[in-house]
């Protein structure tokens, strides 16, 4: 794989997104660093030149705004004249049901999570294409764009429709040599899964962990160290014929049918 690619990261401060810029650092790729706050971005950039010598470019605002959505691909070419990767990690998002939440909430959650992931991708594809060297859109989804909670309904509706973009955009671009690969975590333990409150605000996030871990086949949470290991290899070379489809990251989770709990009543001896 050659070095110095040019890899964005949305939502690059935390979770997924941090872990996924250690990867692509470590690998010897130039880093732009993509989310709200300059500060984090900056704490996350000197880590990076810390630990791999990383060249980094910061773009620090809300992608629900479109000039600075529009931003992000020109201030890349700007310094480094070309963009390799596309990592769409950036989410946002609200913990309500479809019985109260507001329209704009709604929209908002539309904007960070599909929206911006699908304007952001034609920009930067249309460098690849200048470009003529091929590369790579990455959407990072979710196990909840099939499987819901009823807690987070514009959330769940914009992965599943990122789900469907992931598929329009490797057949768009797939003959500019431009791959359009998803990943669907599961439950990873990052600061988006720490934030369940009941109705009197106190946080059930652990009881909801343990829920989450007892319908999972290897009984434990991911990490996001783990989503941007899968994350890097599909960016790859090695994965150099994978286009339009999802990969589930989840321990199983997904087909499991019902709690350990629930088998230990059934067959006490095998589980």
């Amino acid at each position: 794989m050659k070095n110095k690619r040019v890899v964005i990261v949305t939502g690059a401060s935390r979770g997924i997104g941090r872990a996924t810029a250690l990867k692509f650092a470590e690998e010897g790729c130039r880093l732009v660093l993509v989310d709200l706050e300059h500060g984090v971005l900056e704490a996350v950039a000197r880590e990076l030149t810390a630990l791999y010598n990383a060249e980094c470019l910061i773009c620090a605002g809300d992608l629900a705004e479109g000039d600075f959505l529009n931003a992000i691909a020109e201030q890349t070419v700007a310094k480094w004249g070309r963009v390799d990767v596309l990592i769409n990690n950036a989410a946002w998002r609200t913990l309500e049901t479809m019985r109260s939440i507001s329209r704009a909430v709604w929209e908002k959650t539309l904007m960070v999570c599909l929206t911006a992931p699908a304007f952001l991708s034609r920009q930067c594809a249309e460098v690849m294409e200048r470009i003529q060297e091929g590369g790579v859109i990455v959407n990072v989804s979710s196990v909840m764009s099939a499987r819901t909670g009823g807690s987070s309904p514009a959330y769940i509706a914009a992965k599943g429709a990122l789900d469907s973009l992931t598929y329009e955009l490797a057949v768009t671009y797939g003959r500019s040599n431009i791959r359009v690969v998803g990943v669907q975590p599961g439950f990873i333990e990052t600061e988006l899964s720490s934030d369940y409150l009941d109705p009197e605000g106190a946080n059930i996030s652990n009881t909801m962990t343990a829920e989450m871990i007892d319908m999972t086949p290897l009984a434990r949470g991911g990490t996001a160290a783990e989503i941007a290991a899968a994350i890097f290899w599909l960016s790859s070379e090695s994965a150099a014929f994978i286009s339009g489809t999802t990969l589930l990251i989840d321990g199983g989770f997904k087909h499991n049918m019902n709690s350990y709990n629930i088998k230990k009543l059934q067959f006490p001896k095998e589980y």
